[in-house]
């Protein structure tokens, strides 16, 4: 329950904060802080602070302009303190995270009268690792077989000048050894020499921890109030069992802000991908590197012994997955080493054929024989690095090689969990794996990469996320679809009993048209639905700026490609120029009093923030119905069709008004914007499921072929 002193702290900050701001309030954001702050003071507890209550979590749709990052923040930062909680602030986007990190909170701080404190939350691989520095700066390379396994490029002397300016900045306390933080990008190759991840770090028993960047910054997050993480970190943490990185779930409150990504990241954080002939060419060089090793590590007499079991498991390895290569090709009927361009085979249903479910099941031991054996290779490599431990095995060798063993059974480990969830048989009550193939070519050979997927992370949300954090709230301008809240917890696992509320919107949507122009066809007839748009862009005006937002890269480039040269001078198209700099032309056209068109694919529906005169002609040129060859989207279709759903209604028309509002949404982003959305896509009209997206929409104006709707 919401008792007075907390009420009255909410609202006093809420009041200092208008003032301070010289902001009106508005209705939606005062519902916002008002449902969050009912929800989470709401929650029971034991006396150690342990959730009893089971409605602890609220999802609102907030749209653009109701200044929901404020809204969370005051309703959920004095519970969160009140309850001697820590609140994480997760979100989805670097933009957004950016935003509440250098403007909300500190805008908070300085005009709410609320005492707090905030951090930055990030992985351990974005932070530089000082002994790394240092084995650089000696001039040492690491062990050169761990440099083959990264495929490090030869970096020469750029890399040794990057090294000894990081040296200079960090010791000198001008850079903190956040990779986000240099000033200038630092190419992948250069980075993973100077970083490492959470298996190869020997924490306390580095020689450099106490001038650790990652443990420097994690002490800062011990004292903060609040938490800037992102979907990614808070998933990753979760994965490792809670209270890694960040807090324990328990003694959190976690914002989800931009909330309609976190299914898709869930499903990302637990699909499994194996590469053959990567494996084969990491196995091969371990192979080589046995004389090696074995000089090195087996005078400790259990190294010894575990090296000597490896190359029966390589003998095992190697022939075996030629063979999967071979039966691969098989299965989806191409010539070995065929096709340019990835293709992808997959297994309707999730179901692998037995052939391949024989091969997994053999892999499946050698592989977790290799991973224990890594394993107890690197736990005997870090006791050689503890001072006050003797295991007969020097320091500086245990120091050299435990990254390359750490790495090698982080590989053994992802090549386990793969073909264990190719071998495993799915629970016939439950929605299958998704599993399938794709042929590619690396570094311009021929490459297979075995993947599988769940198709719902709703389960493994439910568990260790909803299930284990002391509250929630889940916010974005889009978690509805068809103006309800079903598909979100069907995919995030979201229980009913949770509090939903979508707020009202403080803009005024008349100010839009939604037009059906006349040159709208059935994109099904591709030459004619490219010859609409080409009529449709000769119709604009030379002084509007337009977002084109495009469902395939293909049909861009082909109407870009057909445009008279007048026209295409206008065009900026999304795959010829940075996000960054097309933006910033665009920018500069329309403050010259010229006309620009921005061609964007779905990325740019989401996320792109041109108000007023920057942007009044949003065009889309296709309803945004997902792709029809993504494996994971098909086989969850298939399991509903088998269950005598229908698929299309069920996933494709809610997934695609989602879609669809967040593409009409770049549109109005502030109070006095206004202009004109035309819809390409004459199936709106045609078929039975285009009201319900239409009536999902805003109330714009609506036009259909030229005259204005009621």
């Amino acid at each position: 329950m919401l008792d007075e002193a907390l009420k009255g702290e909410i609202q006093t900050a809420y009041r200092r904060l208008l003032e301070g701001l010289e902001l009106t309030p508005r209705y939606g954001q005062r519902l916002m802080i008002a449902e969050i702050a009912r929800t989470l003071a709401g929650i029971q507890a034991d006396e150690a602070g342990k959730r009893l209550s089971d409605e602890h979590v609220c999802v609102l749709e907030a749209g653009t302009g109701t200044g929901k990052t404020l809204a969370y923040l005051l309703a959920a930062l004095p519970v969160a303190k009140a309850r001697g909680k820590r609140l994480v602030v997760a979100t989805a986007t670097v933009a957004l995270q950016e935003q509440v990190l250098h403007q909300d909170l500190p805008l908070l701080k300085t005009h709410s009268g609320l005492e707090f404190d905030f951090a930055l939350a990030k992985g351990r691989g974005r932070y530089l690792c000082v002994a790394r520095l240092d084995q650089a700066l000696e001039g040492g390379e690491e062990n050169p077989t761990l440099a083959l396994f990264e495929q490090a490029l030869d970096s020469g002397d750029d890399f040794q000048a990057l090294a000894k300016a990081m040296g200079e900045a960090y010791g000198g306390g001008r850079w903190e050894g956040d990779r986000d933080a240099w000033p200038e990008a630092i190419e992948d190759a250069h980075w993973r020499r100077l970083t490492i991840d959470h298996r190869q770090c020997t924490n306390r028993r580095c020689g450099h921890f106490s001038a650790c960047a990652f443990f420097r910054a994690r002490r800062r997050l011990e004292g903060a109030d609040v938490i800037v993480a992102n979907h990614d970190l808070v998933l990753a943490d979760l994965a490792l069992g809670g209270g890694v990185v960040l807090p324990a779930p328990g003694e959190c409150i976690y914002v989800f802000d931009e909330g309609h990504h976190l299914p898709d990241k869930a499903i990302e954080h637990f699909t499994h991908r194996f590469a053959v002939n990567g494996a084969l060419r990491w196995l091969g060089t371990l192979k080589k590197s046995l004389t090696e090793l074995n000089a090195a590590l087996a005078v400790q007499p259990t190294l010894a012994r575990l090296l000597a079991t490896l190359p029966e498991a390589l003998a095992a390895l190697e022939p075996r997955l030629g063979e999967v290569f071979g039966l691969a090709h098989q299965l989806a009927e191409l010539p070995e080493g065929a096709g340019d361009s990835a293709q992808h085979h997959r297994f309707p249903m999730g179901e692998a054929p037995q052939a391949l479910r024989d091969q997994a099941a053999a892999l499946v031991p050698v592989f977790a024989e290799m991973s224990r054996t890594l394993e107890s290779m690197a736990d005997i490599l870090r006791e050689s690095l503890d001072p006050e431990k003797s295991t007969g095995l020097p320091r500086e060798q245990a120091e050299a090689w435990l990254p390359l063993v750490v790495l090698l059974h982080g590989r053994a480990l992802e090549a386990h969990a793969l073909w264990l969830a190719f071998a495993e048989q799915d629970d016939p009550a439950e929605p299958p794996r998704a599993r399938w193939l794709t042929f590619e070519r690396f570094q311009g050979e021929p490459d297979l990469l075995i993947s599988a997927s769940p198709v719902s992370a709703a389960s493994t949300l439910a568990r260790h996320l909803w299930g284990s954090c002391y509250g929630a709230v889940v916010t974005s301008a889009t978690l509805t679809a068809l103006g309800r809240f079903e598909r979100l917890q069907e995919r995030a696992g979201l229980a009913n009993r949770y509090r939903y509320q979508r707020l009202p919107s403080p803009f005024d949507y008349s100010r839009a048209v939604l037009s059906v122009p006349r040159e709208a066809v059935d994109p099904g007839n591709r030459e004619a639905h490219e010859a609409a748009i080409l009529d449709f862009i000769g119709g604009l005006g030379a002084d509007e700026a337009v977002l084109m937002l495009f469902s395939s890269r293909a049909q861009l480039r082909a109407v870009e490609k057909a445009l008279p040269k007048a026209l295409a001078e206008r065009v900026l198209a999304q795959d010829r120029l940075p996000k960054r700099e097309l933006i910033e032309r665009h920018r500069a056209r329309v403050d010259k009093g010229q006309g620009s068109i921005i061609f964007g694919l779905a990325s740019f529906a989401e996320g792109i923030d041109l108000p007023g005169a920057y942007l009044t002609h949003v065009v889309i040129t296709r309803l945004p119905f997902a792709v029809p060859d993504d494996p994971v989207g098909a086989t969850l279709a298939e399991w509903i069709e088998s269950r005598g759903g229908n698929a299309f209604m069920r996933i494709s028309v809610p997934d695609a008004s989602i879609k669809l509002v967040q593409a009409c949404g770049r549109l109005i982003r502030k109070e006095a914007d206004a202009g004109r959305i035309s819809l390409l896509d004459r199936r709106v009209l045609t078929r039975r499921y285009g009201r319900a997206l239409l009536d999902a929409l805003p109330p714009f104006v609506r036009e259909i072929d030229g005259v204005r709707q009621g």
